[in-house]
């Protein structure tokens, strides 16, 4: 299965997730919303496919939804952008 493929480096990926989010909250304290929006959006693509991984439900569909506010987010400040 293709989900299957990533799931030795899964530890690696939940690392990476630990930085991502650690680094996009210090962008979020400083003010850089649009780079705090495109860290955040690949931390959540990690915690979903962890979440399919185990079969983790609320896991998986929580963060579906944070993605797609992210990718919102990131989309309308380029539509809108000043």
């Amino acid at each position: 299965m293709f989900l299957m493929r990533f799931s030795i480096y899964e530890q690696q990926m939940k690392w990476a997730a630990v930085l991502l989010g650690v680094v996009s909250t210090v962008c979020l304290v400083q003010g850089w919303q649009l780079a705090a929006m495109m860290l955040s959006l690949p931390f959540c693509i990690i915690w979903m496919y962890c979440g399919w991984l185990h079969n983790e439900r609320q896991l998986k569909y929580i963060n579906m939804l944070y993605a797609m506010l992210y990718v919102y987010g990131i989309a309308r400040h380029f539509v809108v952008a000043p």
